[in-house]
């Protein structure tokens, strides 16, 4: 990545902040895109405190889920660096809950960010990619995003859809010089993370407790090491690396397990005190 324009959505907390301070370690050219201009300075300091040589760090605010904004934060990134050359899609919210719990628009709102968000920053730097025939997207997804789980009826589609998404793109672009690659992160210790405790049933946390608790760090550092190697997909840990590979085979044992820890823990919350 040394020289390279990295820009990064969501770069100003969690996975993607994490990522900031490793590809600027790596030598890249950093900008920053996320809605607070408060967290995006405070993410440029830390990125700088943590490499000093960092070159100027372009921080532009946006809401992804806006097409205009984002181009435009895109665009002024570019003014500064360049082209993107490698684009990393980290934004994304995240409301579990019961189905019947959750207001349609949380569900609008998490396609909104999650998907739509990924695809108008791709398509805005996909063009330059492919003529410059070189360049990389990566799409942070979920573990989620390879089976659904008890909770995630607004999360889990949205991560989904970047799956159909990441493999669409990578046949259609490889041709260009365009790599794409895909990560499925477990629980990351993140502010996003906290926010999501609030709702979460105990059945999901239950059920997302065995894939273990992964700091920012140890994710960004899995997702950089693929990218080197151009993978496709990224699932950091052995228990998403075999859902990843194992799936189809043993989803129907996924689904009996799955079914009897909800049970397990739904007998638990109503048994008499």
């Amino acid at each position: 990545m040394r020289d390279q324009h990295v820009l990064i959505t969501g770069g100003s907390s969690g996975i993607g902040l994490a990522l900031a301070c490793q590809a600027a370690a790596a030598g890249a050219r950093l900008s920053l895109i996320g809605r607070g201009p408060e967290k995006l300075a405070a993410a440029s300091l830390a990125v700088r405190a943590a490499v000093p040589t960092t070159p100027p760090i372009v921080t532009a605010p946006a809401d992804v889920s806006n097409e205009v904004a984002l181009v435009a934060a895109i665009r002024t990134a570019e003014a500064v660096h360049g082209p993107v050359d490698v684009l990393i899609t980290s934004a994304g919210v995240a409301r579990p809950g019961y189905f019947e719990d959750i207001p349609v628009e949380v569900f609008e709102r998490t396609m909104a960010v999650n998907y739509f968000g990924t695809l108008y920053a791709i398509k805005a730097v996909t063009p330059s990619m492919r003529t410059r025939r070189r360049g990389t997207i990566v799409m942070i997804s979920s573990g989620a995003g390879l089976i659904g789980l008890f909770g995630y009826t607004a999360y889990a589609p949205s991560k989904f859809a970047l799956r159909g998404l990441a493999e669409s793109l990578r046949a259609e672009l490889k041709p260009d010089g365009v790599g794409v690659t895909i990560v499925y992160p477990p629980d990351t210790d993140t502010p996003q993370l906290t926010e999501e405790n609030l709702t979460k049933p105990e059945e999901t946390k239950a059920l997302t407790a065995a894939a273990g608790l992964w700091t920012a760090d140890a994710v960004a550092r899995a997702t950089l090491a693929g990218v080197r190697r151009g993978r496709f997909q990224v699932t950091p840990g052995w228990q998403l690396t075999t859902l990843a590979r194992l799936h189809s085979l043993i989803a129907p044992l996924l689904c009996w397990s799955f079914d009897r820890t909800a049970a397990r823990v739904r007998s638990a919350q109503i048994a008499p005190r």
